[in-house]
């Protein structure tokens, strides 16, 4: 189960980008170049986060169905999993499945899995953060219907999800809620599958100690290897986690996230062409886009989400980004949240 269930694949180097998978092309019965055409992409090869999300917004406009999704990410488990998910499926428990997914999707795609535990509650978000606006629906639905897959058969249908929040707003969830069995509701901060907190410690049936220690053995050396995601990427993540939290984006609790000193973490930078204050900008034009178009927060609050010292310094340098003020870039971009 990979961020589109076999949907691409994300080549082991420094640029963040995908591939088109033959099994992806299948599906939606076009190739490469029938679907770089109609989608408006150039390539195939090599895609950006904006245009990978083009591409799928193509898709369900050929595809016709609004729960072909879900239908595509149930059938994860006969389609086959990724790397990812092949850890998690072989797992001892539930929690160590969720941590698996979380720790090894970084290898091959900038979609962030933030597992948080909230009372009695376990959320599991995804956020794609190299996106400037929303995930399509039907990359949305893959996702989560394949880790409802995994839970479901992973632990013989013990653990469900509780609830399921969808960022998109304005939009029929009695589909989404019919495949779940579970309440379903819109603008939420994030999309996300509930689970109890229980469900953690829920023995995976599938679990098997070997395979599972030999994967992760292999993960954690891609990782040390610097195959996953670089160290601008990683940066990113960090800067949009502290931000999540209402902590200052600084270059020091930045550097501490990503367990490296300061000065390491500035050196990297430098390696790969780029400089913290220079990533630090790109999130928060990301989150700013993102908030003004799935949330109805004002500038001041969306302002001081994103570390601003003062309202003014946000719709500045907003208007640097976009040409416009905060509130009328939302205005022009509203139809594209219906």
């Amino acid at each position: 189960m990979e961020c589109s269930n076999g949907a691409y694949s994300h080549p082991m180097h420094r640029k963040n980008t995908f591939t088109l998978s033959p099994t992806a092309l299948a599906r939606i019965g076009a190739s490469p170049k029938q679907v770089c055409l109609a989608a408006g992409l150039r390539t195939a090869t090599e895609l950006e986060t904006d245009d990978f999300f083009r591409l799928w917004t193509w898709a369900e406009t050929q595809l016709g169905d609004h729960a072909v999704g879900l239908k595509m990410g149930a059938d994860g488990l006969e389609a086959g999993y990724g790397v990812a998910g092949l850890v998690a499926l072989h797992a001892p428990d539930f929690g160590s499945a969720l941590r698996s997914l979380a720790r090894y999707k970084q290898l091959i795609c900038p979609e962030l899995v933030d597992i948080a535990v909230d009372g009695e509650e376990v959320l599991v978000r995804f956020r794609w953060l190299e996106a400037s606006g929303p995930a399509p629906r039907l990359l949305v639905d893959m996702t989560l219907a394949s880790l409802g897959a995994l839970a479901f058969h992973g632990t013989k249908g013990i653990v469900r999800p509780l609830r399921v929040d969808l960022a998109r707003r304005n939009d029929s969830q009695q589909y989404v809620q019919a495949h779940f069995s579970c309440p379903v509701r819109c603008g939420a901060e994030a999309d996300t599958m509930v689970f109890e907190r229980a469900a953690l410690k829920v023995p995976m049936v599938t679990a098997d100690r070997a395979p599972f220690e030999a994967l992760v053995r292999e993960m954690d050396l891609r990782l040390a290897e610097g195959q996953g995601l670089s160290q601008a990427a990683a940066l990113r993540h960090a800067l949009a986690r502290l931000l999540s939290d209402g902590r200052p984006p600084t270059l020091a609790s930045a550097a501490s996230r990503l367990n490296v000193s300061r000065r390491t973490l500035q050196r990297q930078l430098l390696n790969e062409g780029t400089g913290f204050q220079q990533e630090l900008a790109h999130v928060r034009r990301v989150v700013a886009r993102r908030l003004l178009m799935q949330t109805q927060l004002d500038p001041v609050a969306i302002a001081l989400l994103l570390g601003f010292s003062e309202p003014n310094s946000f719709v500045r340098r907003f208007r640097a980004w976009e040409r416009t003020t905060p509130l009328r870039w939302r205005a022009g971009h509203a139809e594209r949240t219906l």
